[in-house]
């Protein structure tokens, strides 16, 4: 991580910790749920070699940034997105369109952003999860329930508190572990008093992409902040949509890749290959230019293949710039 420079930068009413390297067009990296700046590790490094400036936050609620309210009402796209677009107005030079790039509900965010603020991004690679069309008729949660039940993880996590004390009594460490080792691309279920299903007596072992080393740092991050942070994101999933509104039927007017591992629980929720396959993502997003479906692959693409999921992002951007007559690295 050498070379690496770490930033506090007051935006939007909170004091947000960046990650930054390189110079050049400005990539914003935004991570998801349980993740920090450090999930894009690999890419800021290839991003700054090879002539962009990454950048890449502690979103809302997580690791070092600091000063939102500890309310679940606090962590709407709309407040995420307001974090977002200060960060840009203080890191872009003269108001510049930026590059883009989510996982999970960093990609979540990456949608709102380029929804609500198309003026402020250049182009969009997006990972695991699908743009959301709203449906005006039911909120998500509701739907989520119905669908799936209330062992559901994202109903699970929906009574503030109650998860968090149950993942106090796993250990944070155990808890991240069976997160971030998770390959079953079937939906995640989280029984009171059975949580993952799995023994502490048994070892979880770490696929050749994350060290102890990494697993130890996001420990420490989630062992000073704890979870309730990223748990309201999922808290606020039918705020969102009561907000959102004014936004039905809209369309992601930017130019968009989106990459996802076959065997990421997202890729195999219910509509979602027919929602990519038979033309509503495309009618959601007009611009999109290529769908990647990496087999083997599960939830965390970016950490379990960065050099594969580098070129995919190197790839975009050189043509959308060289299309611009802008050239880099």
């Amino acid at each position: 991580m050498e070379g690496i420079q770490h930033k506090t930068i007051a935006v939007n009413g909170i004091n947000m910790h960046i990650a930054e390297m390189g110079q050049g067009p400005l990539v914003l990296l935004l991570h998801g749920f349980p993740e920090l700046w450090y999930t894009w590790r690999h890419q800021i490094l290839h991003l700054s070699s090879h002539g962009y400036r990454a950048v890449a936050p502690d979103l809302r609620g997580y690791g070092d940034t600091t000063g939102a309210p500890p309310g679940t009402a606090a962590y709407t796209s709309l407040h995420v997105v307001g974090d977002l677009v200060a960060l840009l107005d203080a890191l872009a030079l003269d108001n510049e369109k930026v590059l883009v790039v989510g996982h999970d509900w960093g990609a979540v965010m990456a949608w709102a952003l380029c929804l609500y603020r198309p003026d402020r991004v250049r182009a969009l690679v997006n990972m695991s999860v699908v743009f959301t069309r709203r449906n005006p008729a039911r909120k998500p949660v509701e739907a989520l329930r119905a669908e799936y039940g209330d062992d559901y993880y994202i109903c699970r996590f929906q009574e503030p508190g109650e998860i968090e004390a149950e993942f106090a009594e796993m250990g944070t460490k155990r808890v991240l572990r069976n997160y971030l080792t998770s390959r079953n691309p079937g939906p995640l279920f989280l029984p009171k008093g059975i949580g993952f299903g799995d023994s502490p007596d048994n070892p979880i072992p770490l696929p050749s992409w994350l060290s102890e080393e990494d697993l130890d740092y996001y420990t420490s991050k989630y062992e000073q902040t704890g979870f309730t942070g990223g748990l309201n994101y999922y808290r606020a999933l039918d705020l969102n949509w009561e907000l959102t509104a004014p936004w039905t039927g809209a369309q992601v007017k930017v130019p968009v890749k989106f990459i996802v591992g076959d065997l990421d629980l997202t890729y195999n929720s219910p509509g979602t290959k027919d929602y990519i396959q038979k033309g509503g993502f495309k009618k959601d997003v007009p611009f999109l230019q290529e769908v990647v479906v990496l087999e083997g692959v599960a939830h965390f693409l970016q950490e379990e293949k960065p050099e594969v999921i580098n070129k995919h992002i190197l790839d975009f951007f050189h043509k959308l710039l060289a299309s611009s007559s802008c050239c880099v690295g």
